[in-house]
């Protein structure tokens, strides 16, 4: 659970019963500073003189805003939309595009007029209809360490299952899934869990739950019926790799329940930086260890128009032939939607 030492409420904020649920909450709290901005510039109020300070101060604030904008983003290849419930995240990941997507915006920012985000996602819908419209709930966030506080994934997930054109998915590296395992989904939404190696997670993803206990709130979810998936990403070729990522799906197929035939989905990502990316790591992280020389890889042009670095096609086939062998061999019921 994210536990902020400041909460910001922005202008009009409070004026929402979210907000003043929220404000509620940690007015109790003698260890946590609240701030009621007159506007809605965030920044200056993150203290620090650089981004590797803004950076750790920045991830220890909780933003409480309402979303002007309704226009909901493009969410291609995994959805239609983008829903804006909740950007940034309490995660350190070093690796992670949030750290140049929203790299003077480190705080997480949680929006408190759902009924409006909703209200516009049901116009998408009808738009669309009579096709199903998905709508991804974590392309900017990991929504899961403010569910406490909000119980806005439950409320949502809800309104999901009684509409017959929408499906909701999301993916976190947390395990504070208390409030949604009672949610009416109704087969609606999607769960995902980001894996790694115990490795990875230990080198890289600072202040995130540990592997074990991911799958667990998973395998909780799936009792619950909910439609599970897995992202294994950044897959990182290092030594002794395939050992450890076959433990790690072992473990997986351990751990699911083993009385229900539940279809899991996969998606397997290869680690890839852009250099600009790379620059804003080095900044943050400047001790990194995560594997950045550009001569070990090849540079490809992305579908957005950027280049990135990626492992070579040896590589890239050989961890492909990898997942593909292991994940036939431990799970019957499965989708490998890609292995990228």
């Amino acid at each position: 659970m994210f536990v902020p030492n400041t909460v910001i409420f922005e202008k009009g904020s409070l004026d929402y019963a979210l907000g003043s649920q929220i404000y509620d909450r940690f007015k109790k709290e003698s260890n946590v500073k609240i701030i009621e901005a007159s506007s809605n510039r965030v920044g200056p109020l993150i203290p620090g003189e650089n981004m590797y300070e803004k950076y750790r101060a920045g991830k220890k604030i909780l933003v409480v805003g309402v979303k002007k904008s309704l226009r909901f983003e493009s969410c291609k290849p995994s959805a239609h939309y983008q829903l804006p419930l909740v950007s940034g995240c309490m995660g350190q990941c070093e690796y992670c595009y949030l750290n140049t997507q929203l790299g003077d915006k480190p705080f997480v920012r949680v929006h408190v007029n759902i009924d409006e985000i909703l209200s516009q996602a049901e116009k998408y819908m009808q738009e669309r209809k009579p096709d199903i419209t998905l709508f991804e709930g974590a392309a900017t966030s990991d929504p899961i360490p403010v569910e406490p506080y909000t119980h806005t994934l439950k409320n949502v997930i809800e309104y999901f299952g009684n509409t017959e054109l929408g499906r909701f998915r999301f993916v976190t590296k947390y395990n504070d899934i208390d409030s949604l395992l009672e949610a009416k989904h109704n087969g609606h939404t999607t769960v995902r869990f980001s894996l790694n190696t115990e490795k990875v997670i230990k080198d890289y993803e600072h202040f995130t739950s540990s592997v074990k206990t991911r799958i667990e709130a998973a395998a909780r979810l799936a009792d619950k019926d909910y439609n599970i998936g897995f992202i294994i990403a950044p897959v990182l070729l290092y030594a002794g790799w395939r050992d450890d990522y076959r433990r790690l799906l072992e473990n997986l197929k351990e751990m699911m329940p083993q009385n229900k035939a539940i279809t899991i989905h996969f998606e397997i990502i290869s680690h890839r930086f852009t250099a600009k990316a790379k620059n804003t790591i080095l900044q943050i992280f400047p001790e990194t260890t995560l594997p950045m020389n550009e001569e070990e890889r090849k540079f490809k042009y992305g579908q957005f128009g950027y280049g990135k670095y990626v492992y070579t096609k040896e590589d890239l086939s050989e961890m492909k032939s990898f997942f593909e062998v292991e994940l036939d061999r431990l799970f019957e019921n499965k989708i490998i939607q890609y292995i990228i």
